[in-house]
């Protein structure tokens, strides 16, 4: 008896201990609603009432906030942990600053604007490349703005240079681009270029069907780096599913009948019936047929009954 009271007591969430000091001033024959009446006097509650009362340490944050200091979650994932589900990115520095400079000036201004742009959404792995004679002063062939910014990338760990050397007066160059694909594929991230890299996808099938794929093209609007909302097409991945591993599907968007509730189509109509959410939608023809089998089929069972001894 003590055992099934204590056991009982125990589901309603209450502490073993103060079961058992009720049980030893009242005796094991007491009543259930005694026990009962003797845990609420001493103030004893349930362990699930206890959890409630309990402060939570959620902070509400207002809808729209963008202060930084809040933890904001993103498909389930902390701030904190950006490179667990947005992709790594790559940036074809001298496609991005020709771009910029209108293809007369290599401005590295753009390069800085496109880094920023990554930055804001909380990318931690971005890598740009550039040739390494870029470092060297501009001459009137290669006109170069604001190269400053190129120094303080650099130290940043953000900017990489491709390897170039001279031999016998002549620049020998590294292919940039070759570098760029193959740093994206193994870091299973995106490339930021206008380029399409058609003698690499010749050249890897592997590489072929990646830069089909994680190639982001972009465009300069008044000095604002402007990456397309569809980067594969209108029936493509959006932009913020494109740069993420885990992609949010949207959610289903039920296009209402045009014809409302004349419609005949029945279960064979693709649009969405508000009228009937919950039943079979049936033709116009089968739901007559329905309501006429009904009352026969209730007379022959009457007939049946009557006859029977």
């Amino acid at each position: 008896v003590h055992q099934s009271k204590l056991d009982f007591f125990c589901k309603l969430g209450y502490g073993k201990q103060d079961i058992c000091k009720v049980l030893e001033n009242l005796g094991q024959e007491a009543l259930e609603d005694d026990v009962l009446k003797e845990l609420i006097q001493m103030g004893s509650k349930p362990q699930a009432l206890e959890s409630q009362a309990q402060p939570s340490s959620l902070k509400l944050v207002a809808r729209g906030s963008c202060s930084t200091s809040s933890g904001s979650k993103w498909l389930g994932e902390d701030e904190g942990d950006s490179s667990d589900y947005l992709r790594p990115i790559v940036i074809d520095g001298s496609n991005v600053a020709m771009s910029h400079g209108n293809k007369e000036v290599f401005s590295c201004w753009g390069i800085q604007l496109a880094v920023d742009w990554f930055r804001e959404r909380g990318h931690t792995y971005i890598k740009v490349f550039v040739p390494l004679w870029r470092k060297e002063p501009p001459r009137q062939d290669s006109p170069i703005a604001d190269q400053h910014i190129l120094e303080e990338l650099e130290k940043q760990s953000i900017l990489v240079y491709t390897p170039s050397r001279k031999v016998k007066g002549k620049r020998v160059i590294c292919y940039d681009d070759r570098y760029i694909v193959k740093v994206a594929y193994e870091k299973d991230g995106v490339i930021v270029s206008n380029d399409h890299y058609r003698d690499l996808q010749n050249e890897n099938p592997e590489w072929k069907w990646f830069i089909e794929q994680r190639l982001l093209m972009y465009s300069f609007v008044s000095n604002r780096f402007m990456p397309p909302d569809d980067p594969l097409g209108r029936h493509g991945p959006t932009l913020n599913n494109f740069l993420s591993k885990k992609p949010v599907l949207p959610e289903p968007k039920w296009q209402p009948c045009p014809y409302g509730k004349k419609c005949t189509y029945g279960n064979k109509c693709k649009f969405y019936h508000p009228e009937r959410p919950h039943q079979a939608q049936l033709s116009v023809a089968d739901e007559l047929r329905a309501k006429i089998k009904v009352p026969l089929s209730l007379g022959k069972e009457e007939e049946r009954c009557n006859c029977s001894p």
